[in-house]
């Protein structure tokens, strides 16, 4: 039997999303925008309800390639506040266009370098023993967010950042008695 965190057992949409993305590095920039739009779409609510809703986030974003996703324009926004697949906050919607324009404009040339500088290129291990003992964010966390919000980004406030950072392998929060060995996973692509 797979020894999973304790949070990923409760569906086996959640148990698929452990085994195969959770905490696993990334470094692609359309995967690492996918990630955020869906960590800032899961603010408030389960984040099994955002896996739930990612097939028709990722049909209505247009696989959330960055440049289709800046070009929506405030009619885009109308139809997908129609879409009951979605989670339909225009606010939300608003942010993931936003942030797309952002990314695909950002100064210090790739997003995706510019993120893995705040750990030095390589995912910081936690070695919690228990769920109980996650954070709900950090220093870097608060950091990443500031930053992100003077570049322009919107709905990354710190506890989003850091759900993101687990999300996308930067922070490595699988518990320590958990199967998934990150040490013999990393892969840079």
């Amino acid at each position: 039997m797979v020894k999973r965190c304790d949070w990923a057992t409760s569906s086996p949409t959640m148990q698929q999303y452990h085994d195969e993305e959770w905490g696993r590095p990334e470094y692609d920039r359309r995967k690492l925008f996918e990630l955020l739009c869906l960590e800032t779409y899961q603010a408030g609510l389960s984040w099994q309800t955002v896996l739930n809703k990612r097939a028709a986030f990722t049909k209505d974003f247009y696989g959330f390639d960055l440049q289709q996703v800046a070009a929506m324009t405030p009619a885009d926004v109308e139809w997908l506040l129609q879409d009951a697949e979605i989670i339909r906050n225009r606010r939300k919607l608003e942010a993931t266009i936003n942030n797309a324009q952002v990314i695909l404009d950002w100064p210090e040339g790739n997003f995706d370098t510019w993120l893995w500088h705040f750990v030095g290129g390589q995912p910081i291990r936690h070695h919690f023993t228990r769920t109980s003992e996650l954070p709900g964010t950090t220093d870097l966390a608060q950091h990443i967010s500031r930053e992100m919000k003077k570049r322009g980004l919107k709905f990354v406030g710190p506890t989003t950042v850091y759900s993101f950072l687990q999300a996308a392998g930067l922070v490595n929060d699988h518990l320590v008695d958990c199967d998934w060995a990150p040490e013999t996973q990393i892969k840079k692509g």
